[in-house]
């Protein structure tokens, strides 16, 4: 028990290190992610067929491998293949890297989720915002826009939730985000090693945050309740 209290303090300051590395990585990809992904959605539904074909192509890759596999070709291919390392070996620059990483990935998903939010919006809105005199830059943003945030809410929550959790991913490329804070003490961390409880509390940063996230999603759900 004395061991334990003696290394608690240490325990939690590393976690405390590696989850605002999570939380950074977090913030970064949904301010990236939610203009990208309006520019694609923009893109797949262009009336220019080499766009909107284009478009499609590259979410399909995007969504059809995994982040894992992303994140490891967006780090090492300048280097191994084009032997221009442009991201370093510092930790800033696997930041960087994976914050690109995440950012391309998520903004394919919610580009898949703003199209379907825009083409639910009923064509005879748009017709009637022409007859009124409005521009499309008008109806789209006074009129389409509100009601496709209310009907996306729901499924960009699922995406944002699932977000928390897949920061974890960026430890394939040597990150240290809090689970590998967190891993760091079983093999060897500030004179700690096979202490496999430090683990159990990355899980409870997590339930935490996704708690947090869940009621800000939730409230805003509510606020946009005028829109039924």
């Amino acid at each position: 028990m004395d061991t334990f209290l003696q290394q608690l303090p240490v325990v939690v300051n590393a976690l405390n290190s590696g989850f605002v590395q999570t939380l950074k990585l977090f913030s970064v990809t949904l301010l990236g992610a939610f203009p990208l992904g309006l520019i694609i959605a923009f893109g797949s539904l262009s009336k220019i067929k080499a766009i909107s074909l284009t478009t499609t192509f590259i979410i399909w890759i995007i969504r059809g491998t995994p982040l894992m596999i992303q994140l490891l070709i967006v780090y090492y291919f300048p280097g191994l293949v084009l032997h221009s390392p442009i991201w370093g070996g510092g930790e800033q620059g696997r930041f960087l890297a994976a914050s690109i990483a995440f950012i391309i990935n998520y903004a394919c998903y919610f580009s898949e989720i703003y199209r379907g939010g825009i083409l639910s919006v009923p064509v005879g809105q748009n017709e009637a915002g022409l007859v009124l005199g409005m521009t499309k830059k008008q109806i789209f943003f006074n009129v389409t826009l509100l009601q496709m945030i209310k009907r996306i809410v729901p499924p960009i929550s699922n995406e944002i939730i699932t977000l928390v959790k897949d920061t974890a991913l960026a430890r394939i490329i040597a990150l240290q985000e809090v689970i590998w804070a967190g891993q760091a003490f079983m093999k060897g961390s500030h004179g700690i090693s096979g202490a496999i409880w430090p683990l159990f509390f990355t899980a409870f940063y997590y339930l935490i945050f996704n708690g947090i996230v869940t009621v800000l999603l939730g409230r805003l759900e509510r606020k946009l309740d005028y829109f039924r």
